[in-house]
């Protein structure tokens, strides 16, 4: 059932969706060579408190913290932690969902920690980049797939990249996670009609060599990470379709 937003419920999504941002833009902002993923947790967690609202992630399903800090093979729900020092050349995803006042906003982005290699460098590009094309294309009477997934594989692939395929979008702002889900490569079977109203994320996971394959963490049950070591960056918006396109709502 993919639900249809009411004016209400979208300002309500508006407004989780900029918190969100801004807790992205404030948290990145103290990435650098030394600091743990957890404080960058702490203070994630801390300012979105702060303003009134809560991170959805905490406690979502039995996770342990407040964010996701994915770093290099890790595609997404890397756990925060004392022991994960950030180092020259790495790059890291930072993945951002508050509640406020019920609704949901949900946004990541991939960062490089000091001087990275050009080759992550151009993962981290490309993969914004795909993400930017497909909400460009997104507009009520066109479908699903031919927006997000053919828009964001017909970019990617050229560069030997690889979209990840086991993960992907989703409905949110009631719920966390609604329908539909939203596959980041192309595919049948997201051959639904946009209609205004919808709001979905788009949040493509690339990895840096043609294998899309991932493997979770058997320990801690959450991490996921390239099958063959490979590099993984990610970019997320939630977006609000429109008659005329689409409305970025995590945007600043």
């Amino acid at each position: 059932m993919i639900l249809i937003k009411t004016p209400s419920q979208i300002e309500g999504i508006r407004a989780s969706s900029k918190l969100a941002a801004t807790t992205l833009n404030y948290t990145a902002s103290f990435i650098k060579v030394g600091i743990s993923t957890e404080e960058l947790n702490k203070i994630a967690h801390n300012y979105i408190i702060s303003h009134g609202a809560i991170p959805a992630p905490l406690n979502y399903g039995g996770y342990p913290k407040s964010i996701c800090t994915s770093i290099n093979n890790v595609v997404c729900h890397g756990i925060p932690s004392k022991k994960e020092i950030l180092k020259e050349g790495d790059i890291v995803n930072i993945d951002i969902t508050t509640i406020l006042n019920g609704y949901f906003g949900d946004t990541s982005a991939s960062y490089p920690v000091g001087k990275i290699s050009q080759e992550a460098q151009l993962l981290i590009e490309r993969t914004k980049k795909s993400m930017e094309l497909a909400i460009k294309s997104v507009k009520a009477g066109k479908y699903l797939n031919e927006c997000v997934g053919r828009v964001i594989e017909n970019y990617i692939s050229p560069f030997g990249y690889s979209v990840v395929r086991d993960l992907g979008g989703h409905g949110v702002g009631i719920k966390f996670h609604e329908d539909p889900f939203v596959f980041h490569h192309n595919t049948p079977e997201n051959h639904i009609m946009l209609k205004a109203g919808m709001i979905f994320t788009i949040e493509p996971m690339i990895n840096a060599s043609e294998n899309w394959h991932v493997i979770q963490d058997k320990y801690d049950g959450w991490t996921i990470r390239t099958q063959d070591g490979s590099l993984s960056t990610q970019f997320e918006h939630t977006i609000l379709v429109t008659n005329s396109g689409a409305e970025i709502l995590t945007k600043i």
